[in-house]
């Protein structure tokens, strides 16, 4: 499996913002610039970016893009979720009535598991462990940087 453009691009603009410490909103050209990502695709991903609630847009000549949570509760599995929808393998991991076989398919729970252990591990990486403990991440499947006590319980989505 592979994950989409989207949701790498998506992981790169939060990052970016996450970063970006000044008072001012960062314009698209200033997040191209540093992400290596046309203004066009920065506009397509910033759209479902917004609707999750983790930037606000400002209009006007110093607007910008501005962003709005704490890193250490935003995941990768938040993102992707938002970007693509189920973080599932298979369409049939997502809808059992999808395929007719499903019902006596011997390969389904394998994609169901292997699905599980992808989001689990996405959900196990915050943009704060990107950003301050990236060198820890694969070390284990637990948070390099705990959540922080203010997190939503459930991961937000699109």
């Amino acid at each position: 499996m592979k994950l989409s453009a989207r949701s790498r691009y998506a992981t790169r603009i939060l990052l970016d913002l996450a970063e970006h410490t000044e008072d001012r909103p960062l314009c698209a050209s200033a997040i191209s610039e540093k992400t290596d990502i046309s203004v066009p695709f920065i506009e397509q991903i910033l759209r479902p970016l917004k609707k999750a609630g983790y930037i606000k847009s400002v209009r006007g000549a110093y607007g910008g893009h501005i962003f709005l949570q704490d890193p250490a509760c935003i995941t990768l599995g938040d993102i992707v979720r938002t970007m693509e929808g189920d973080i599932k393998i298979s369409q049939c991991s997502s809808n059992p009535n999808i395929c007719e076989r499903s019902g006596d398919c011997r390969t389904r729970i394998a994609w169901e598991r292997i699905s599980q252990t992808m989001e689990r591990e996405l959900d196990a990486i915050t943009l704060a462990d990107l950003m301050f403990n990236p060198g820890k991440i694969g070390e284990t499947s637990v948070p390099a940087t705990p959540r922080s006590p203010g997190c939503a319980e459930e991961p937000l989505t699109g």
